[in-house]
């Protein structure tokens, strides 16, 4: 019986899409995508979050361009994803802020703008967005497009991390390490290895390496053992 219930949900999801119900169409573009309790159908997919978008919708909006930069249901364009990123962004979302903000400091669809980049962290972040958080505080720690600031990089990094990013997460533990914080860092390295990606955690064992001190060197050790078995 509740195996049924993801395909119950879709179904009444699909009905209040149907209605133009705009959360609906827009939950529905996702659940199209991810195949949760309904055929996945990429395609279609795209097609609700156009609707739900030009509906005013502003996930969906940001979701489109996610589509359109990973080709999920149709052709990867980052110039288009981009455009949907911006108009989201635009509107206040700090979902799209982040993303396009990822496309402008690598280039990918728009000319580099380091500085409409930070801007954009900034404002993701001061709306509570954690990855944004870790990002901003990057920037404020190396200095990058502005001022350094140890101290301001630092209560990000926390911000994020306390928001559960596991990359704000690891970056908060590594400057607690500096300050010889050392049981508190290795608490968030480990909420840091528990939600990152295999890809995440191979990297960081080898940072967590070079640490000079037996306890991050074995917490470096956990990582590459949970990289083994998430990738497994």
């Amino acid at each position: 019986m509740l195996e049924e219930s993801p395909a119950r949900a879709a179904q009444a999801i699909l009905i209040a899409a149907r209605e133009g119900v705009l959360d609906a169409q827009a939950l529905l573009g996702q659940i199209l995508l991810d195949g949760r309790g309904i055929a996945q159908d990429q395609p279609l997919a795209v097609r609700w979050f156009e609707i739900a978008a030009q509906g005013g919708h502003l996930m969906a909006r940001n979701m489109l361009g996610r589509c359109h930069e990973h080709g999920w249901g149709c052709t990867a364009d980052a110039s288009i994803a981009a455009g949907h990123y911006r108009v989201a962004a635009e509107d206040g979302l700090d979902w799209a802020m982040y993303n396009y903000a990822n496309l402008l400091a690598t280039g990918r669809g728009v000319a580099v703008n380091q500085l409409q980049a930070l801007r954009l962290y900034r404002n993701a972040a001061e709306l509570g967005h954690a990855k944004s958080m870790n990002l901003l505080g990057r920037y404020l720690e190396e200095g990058q497009y502005c001022c350094a600031d140890p101290s301001a990089a630092f209560e990000w990094y926390r911000r994020s991390a306390e928001n559960g990013d596991f990359r704000g997460q690891f970056s908060y533990a590594s400057v607690l390490v500096e300050r010889t914080q050392i049981k508190e860092a290795l608490a968030w390295f480990r909420q840091a290895m528990l939600g990152g990606h295999s890809a995440f955690l191979e990297i960081s064992a080898q940072t967590l390496l070079k640490v000079p001190h037996a306890e991050v060197q074995s917490m470096a050790r956990e990582y590459g053992v949970q990289a083994k078995l998430i990738s497994n």
